[in-house]
This record gives C-alpha cells, structure tokens and sequence, in this order.
C-alpha cells in the first residue's frame, strides 16, 4: 500500500516521484570505505591471489567456506572448555575465515562477475550467522562469562545494523571502524587465543583473560555505534532538514 506521501506526488507531479528514486542512493552502488591499519597492504594482496585462484573455484565457494570455517571456531571454543589446546584450531579456522570473507568479493570483481545485491545480501547474512555460532562457542567454552559473550554479540549485530542502514541512506558502506576492521580483529583474537593457553587468568588470577577482553571489546563497540548512530543521524538531518514556511 502506496504512502501519502507517494500518493501525493504522483497525484500532483509524477516527475517529483521519479528524482527522490534517483537522488536516493542504492545499496549496491555504495562507495565502499576500508581505512583500516592494514586494509591498503590486504588489498594489494587479495588482488594478487584472487588473479591466481583456479577457476573451478568461485566466490560462492569462499563465502561458504568462511561461513563453515567460522562456525568450526565455535567448535572450537566449545571444545577447548575440555582441551585448551583446541584454541590453536580456533586460530586455524580464524584464518580460513579470513580467506574465504576477505577474497570472495574481491575474486567476484577480478573476474567482472560481480552480483552486488546477491553477494551483500548472503554474505552479511552468513557473517551474522557465523558470530552466532562463534559467540556461542565461547560463551560455553568457560573462558568467558555468558553475559559478556552476549553482549559482545548484541553489539556487533547493532554495529552491523548501524552499517547496513548508512549503507542505505547514506550511499556509504564502512568495512571498517576507527582503523580497526575484520582483519584486525581476527588478529587480535588470534593472538588472545596463544595467550589463553599460557595465561587464561590475568591481574593476580582474579579475571579471566577473555572476561577483561570481551569487557574491553564490548565498551569499545558501544562507543563506536554511539558516536557513529550519531554523526550519520546528524548527516541525515542536515541532507534533509525540513524548510520551514515563513
């Protein structure tokens, strides 16, 4: 059902309908911002193997495979509630993760068989999926507490809510925020696992590493979607500030 607001442009000049479609920006047409630490040296590198991918491999194929891989880290997580040594499997499959999210779209592109609304749609759609499954596993592995890894998880679907919305309204999709991106943050988890085998209680052995982390993390991605809900609600404001009669 049309809004009234639809229903009176039609009605008094169609045309008017016809420039709001245009100056309204697509989704698939968003410029894409990746400023992260590494995101010029990944580039670089993404393009070169995804010149060098053999063809019977696809970017269907890499989205599954980070889907898969990250689902596994989980596991992963899960296991190492019995055996901390599991967490080295978690960095396998962190890596394979990377893989399969960072060249999917990039071999699409190399290759010029891009399908930007199927390839945003399922990728995001796996990506939230997969952290699911990856906060899952560590709210049961027993290295962090439930309540923390739910959080951590509201928090990225809220901050990939944010990205998906300014990707509609703004024309802008960020892949990264304040520097930090996926990559980094697979590093850094990365390297939290290696110290978990070591170290899995921190400040006199009265915190859990990953409860001082994932407090850290939640605080940080609670800032980000403030100040970013904040600076896209002002920009939107100010693209379509209403004029009032004299």
């Amino acid at each position: 059902m049309a809004s009234p607001l639809i229903q009176y442009c039609e009605q008094s000049n169609p045309s008017i309908l016809e420039e709001v479609k245009l100056m309204r920006p697509r989704p698939t047409n968003a410029r894409r911002v990746h400023d992260s630490f590494l995101a010029a040296g990944e580039r670089r590198l993404l393009v070169w193997m995804g010149e060098r991918t053999p063809r019977w491999i696809n970017s269907d194929h890499l989205t599954a495979l980070a889907f898969v891989a990250q689902v596994l880290a989980g596991v992963g997580y899960f296991l190492a509630g019995w055996n901390r040594y599991a967490v080295l499997g978690v960095i396998a499959c962190l890596a394979l993760n990377w893989l399969g999210d960072s060249l999917d779209g990039t071999l699409a592109r190399v290759r010029h068989e891009e399908r930007p609304r199927y390839g945003f749609y399922v990728d995001h759609m796996a990506d939230s999926f997969g952290a699911v499954a990856l906060m899952g596993g560590l709210a049961l592995s027993g290295y962090m507490h439930p309540a923390i890894a739910i959080g951590l998880l509201v928090a990225f679907l809220l901050l990939s809510v944010q990205s998906y919305l300014a990707t509609y309204t703004l024309g802008e999709f960020h892949l990264s925020f304040w520097r930090f991106g996926p990559t980094e943050l697979r590093l850094l988890l990365a390297a939290g696992n290696i110290v978990l085998m070591l170290h899995p209680m921190v400040l006199q052995r009265r915190f859990r590493l990953f409860d001082l982390g994932g407090a850290i993390g939640l605080a940080g991605m609670g800032l980000m979607l403030v100040y970013f809900t904040a600076q896209n609600t002002r920009k939107l404001y100010r693209l379509e500030k209403i004029q009032c009669a004299g």
